[in-house]
């Protein structure tokens, strides 16, 4: 029996931002990732290599007025993508959990994709730090964003223990861990024959 391909294209068209983009959840963590925000274009990419998911991302947008609607709408297509080459869930795990250090500062994400998308951030001495123009404000709104659109539950902790990481550092322990939790949550138990929910279907 041939193995489906969890794969999704990815094409969101808006009058702030143009997306294109493959995704195979089933990869080897390869990415090519082309944004007009850095910094999130390197996160999207250790995000892609923990989590042995293949991504391709081009995407155009008016950070010229400022970076808020192309950090949003890469959250919202990424989130899509990842919804739809899922499909009806059959067989996959369903919960995951990802941790990541890296020097002071501990990254831990744990989710469950049930259908429900939810997010949650504790975060310890970090709300104030910015890297280039980008600020905690905005991890935040691509995780909610990314969060409803998969329809996951998604908490995350951070644990700056000096209080003295980066921005930069502190969002890769996130990315990675994020990574990571997804790829566990998304691989299929040959145990579960049908859509891990007592209800018999995940939305």
């Amino acid at each position: 029996m041939t193995k489906k391909l969890r794969t999704a294209v990815i094409d969101r068209k808006s009058k702030e931002t143009q997306i294109k983009g493959t995704l195979n959840i089933d990869g080897q963590g390869k990415a090519k990732i082309k944004t007009p925000i850095g910094l999130l274009s390197h996160m999207l990419e250790l995000f892609t290599f923990h989590g042995f998911f293949d991504l391709t991302l081009e995407v155009k947008g008016d950070t010229h007025i400022d970076i808020h609607h192309t950090n949003e709408d890469i959250g919202i297509a990424l989130g899509k993508a990842f919804k739809q080459a899922l499909g009806e869930k059959t067989g996959i795990r369903r919960f995951g959990a990802g941790f990541a250090p890296m020097e002071d500062v501990l990254g831990q994400t744990v989710l469950d994709i049930s259908g429900r998308g939810h997010l949650y951030i504790t975060a310890l001495g970090v709300h104030f730090l910015k890297d280039e123009g980008y600020t905690f404000d905005h991890l935040q709104h691509f995780l909610d964003s990314f969060a409803k659109q998969i329809g996951a539950n998604i908490i995350v902790t951070i644990n700056n223990h000096t209080q003295s990481a980066d921005l930069h550092t502190i969002m890769e322990t996130v990315f990675k861990s994020l990574g990571m939790a997804l790829d566990q949550a998304t691989q299929v138990d040959p145990r579960r024959k049908g859509v891990p929910s007592t209800k018999g279907l995940i939305d």
